[in-house]
């Protein structure tokens, strides 16, 4: 017989824990949704057309900086807000249907707003085609870094696809998992607009054609104040899990980076690793270690699959305490 607060107990629980594995089931077995249907595409889409109407273009006379911004805050809150109304209403419109048909649906929804197989299967395929020849490995490493590749040499090619790993691990799924059990399909969603806004706004100077300084300013700190706890709890979960004797460095080897939040992920695979990563005249992760190798991407690929394992068994756990208590 159900105890008074066993229903309660359940539908608390599951609602949290369920969606995330059918989240994590559905990106193992298909992986992405078609793009048409991908709310993450959607959100680059709303980004992309109202960055030419927020950030100037180079050469143009330069509107005052606090116009920019306030002009680039506005556009951000605006499509921030859209995303939420969306979630919540998806959230309402399941609010009447029996605990497991919310649980799925709700992880049907959640699953674009994480991508783990994607990640980890570009990562793969530049250390495969690395092998091939240098400028295979450069030329797919440019679909996932931002930086110019060019002049890169095959360890810092392998580096770049590590560190973007490490980094990627946080903002693609931990950082939306963690904001979905803060608060909801609406907390998941709203930081995948902040995070999707950061990579195509958050830029010092040029991008585009377009000045970035000012226009997104706000979508970069949006991101640093959202991304600040998951970035370090996915650095905890790297050390904990790469049982690294060396996690006493992670605080001083994070701050080498200018990011607040994206040396704590790439710091902790550099040091469960034993590794060196750098961005060449930037930053340079745990110096000591040596270069990596091709052995050191599988290592880190089955180190970051061992964190979202982890996340799995957790929610898993959940939802056999919640059963547990509404039976008891």
């Amino acid at each position: 017989m159900f105890s008074i607060h066993g229903p309660l107990a359940l539908h608390a629980g599951a609602l949290i824990a369920a969606p995330v594995g059918v989240a994590l089931l559905i990106d193992r077995l298909l992986g992405e949704p078609a793009v048409r249907w991908h709310p993450v595409v959607w959100m680059g889409a709303y980004l992309g057309w109202a960055g030419q109407r927020v950030a100037p273009l180079m050469g143009d006379p330069a509107p005052p900086r606090l116009k920019v911004f306030a002009r680039g805050a506005l556009v951000w809150l605006v499509g921030a807000a859209l995303v939420v109304v969306v979630a919540l209403g998806a959230v309402a419109l399941l609010s009447d249907a029996p605990i497991w048909l919310q649980a799925l649906g709700l992880g049907v929804l959640l699953k674009p707003l994480l991508a783990w197989r994607m990640l980890r299967d570009e990562v793969r395929a530049v250390e495969a085609t690395l092998a091939d020849s240098l400028p295979a490995g450069r030329e797919r490493l440019a679909w996932l870094v931002s930086r110019d590749v060019s002049t890169l040499d095959a360890a810092q090619v392998r580096e770049s696809a590590i560190e973007t790993l490490a980094e990627n691990l946080n903002d693609s799924v931990v950082a939306p998992l963690f904001w979905f059990a803060v608060a909801g399909l609406p907390g998941a969603a709203l930081y995948r607009f902040a995070n999707t806004a950061d990579a195509m706004w958050g830029y010092r100077g040029e991008r585009q054609g377009r000045d970035w300084t000012w226009a997104g300013k706000w979508a970069a700190r949006a991101d640093d104040v959202l991304s600040w706890l998951p970035a370090r709890l996915t650095a905890g979960l790297l050390g904990v899990l790469g049982a690294t004797s060396t996690w006493r460095q992670l605080p001083s080897q994070a701050g080498r980076t200018p990011s607040p939040n994206s040396g704590w992920p790439m710091a902790a695979m550099a040091l469960a690793l034993d590794v060196s990563l750098a961005k060449p005249g930037v930053y340079t992760l745990h110096p000591q270690g040596r270069s990596p190798q091709p052995a050191d991407t599988a290592r880190a690929l089955q180190l970051a699959g061992r964190v979202v394992g982890a996340l799995a068994l957790l929610a898993g756990a959940v939802i056999l305490f919640a059963a547990g208590r509404a039976f008891a």
